[in-house]
């Protein structure tokens, strides 16, 4: 017989957690981290400093801390690790999924992650070293290795035992991708149509053959722009033979639109991405996004010199004209970052490619004229 008391509630803010931590009430922080959800936990580690971050790590259960670890960017992961003891780091980048372990390992130094590949098991050392072995920024850098796929002939029935024997180890049950005889992926089968669809009806029967798939050498924004646009919940992912290698899945995918769009919006004010939470970039780091793009503007500002003083004995003559200066370089500015607002827009939603190149161009300078 159940029990009748409430569930312990959830708390919805972490706010008082770095107060807790620097005034040493650990047990209360404790408590306050295991009543959150790990989502909101892992938005809220990037915002303490690094003593309280790690403390707060620490303070985790352990059933949900390789949860919020998995959670974080990259550069964050590798500052957490670094502050975990060697046998810690083992057990953590042990439980963690085959292609978020390989994003951590592309953060460390190659001599750290070679040390931490060699520390994994056999199986899980494989799938890593299989992820590793595509080009980064590339599907199959980002995919999931460990699926489970249905071979065409089977019946919903041996479909279902199958899932039940393997179904464990792989990251996600709702796509199924369907295969030949020869491992080619024919297609894919949603889980909810195998549960559904007669114990004795053929896989063959059930295959959707227009479900899309993408090479492992495609890049990652495209691959991930698919699964947005073909509206699916996972992508198969094949080799050049076309042969089942590993599952995008939309949560990978989500991170990835994320990421191209924080770089297009970024570049389009005129500096690069941090790639890392803001409150744990250095100001080094910080100032470093910015100091190309104030060099190639300072540039451009030169030129704007040289026009005027082109122009020097004519503003010498009518003095007035120097009083509309600014104004014409502030509309010109104003009107420049529409247009490229504008077409960073379209590209970071796929509406343009660089093969529109001269169009965009031709109808951005005819707007130009216009305004």
């Amino acid at each position: 017989m159940g029990s009748d008391e409430p569930d312990t509630p959830r708390v919805t803010d972490l706010s008082p957690l770095a107060d807790l931590i620097q005034d040493g009430r650990l047990t209360e922080a404790s408590d306050l981290l295991r009543s959150a959800e790990p989502w909101l936990v892992a938005a809220e580690l990037p915002r303490l400093g690094p003593r309280e971050r790690g403390v707060a790590y620490r303070l985790l259960p352990k059933d949900e801390a390789i949860t919020v670890f998995e959670a974080l960017d990259a550069p964050l992961q590798r500052e957490v690790i670094e502050d975990l003891r060697s046998n810690e780091v083992r057990s953590l980048v042990f439980q963690m999924d085959p292609d978020d372990r390989a994003r951590l390992l592309d953060e460390m130094p190659a001599i750290v992650a070679q040390r931490l590949l060699e520390g994994l098991p056999l199986r899980e050392r494989a799938w890593t070293a299989q992820l590793l072995g595509y080009p980064p920024d590339s599907a199959g850098r980002l995919m999931s290795p460990n699926t489970a796929h249905l071979a065409a002939d089977l019946s919903v029935e041996q479909a279902l035992a199958v899932l039940r024997r393997r179904g464990r180890v792989a990251e996600t049950l709702q796509v199924l991708p369907v295969t030949d005889s020869t491992h080619r992926v024919i297609g894919a089968i949603d889980l909810g149509a195998l549960i559904l669809a007669p114990a004795e009806t053929g896989i063959g029967e059930l295959v959707d053959d227009s479900w899309p798939t993408v090479s492992a050498y495609s890049r990652a924004e495209a691959a991930a722009r698919l699964i947005q646009e073909s509206d699916v919940l996972a992508l198969p992912v094949v080799d050049n033979e076309h042969r089942l290698v590993g599952l995008m899945t939309i949560d990978d995918a989500m991170e990835i639109v994320e990421e191209a769009d924080t770089e297009d919006f970024m570049r389009s004010g005129g500096a690069e991405p941090l790639r890392r939470p803001y409150l744990t970039a250095s100001i080094w780091q910080r100032a470093r996004s910015r100091a190309g793009w104030l060099v190639i503007l300072v540039i451009g500002g030169w030129f704007t010199v040289q026009v005027l003083s082109a122009y020097e004995a004519t503003l010498e003559e009518i003095v007035a004209l120097a009083l509309f200066v600014p104004l014409l370089v502030g509309t010109g500015g104003n009107a420049g970052a529409q247009a490229a607002t504008t077409v960073i827009r379209a590209m970071a939603v796929g509406e343009i490619r660089g093969r529109n190149l001269p169009r965009v161009a031709a109808r951005e300078a005819a707007t130009g004229l216009l305004l």
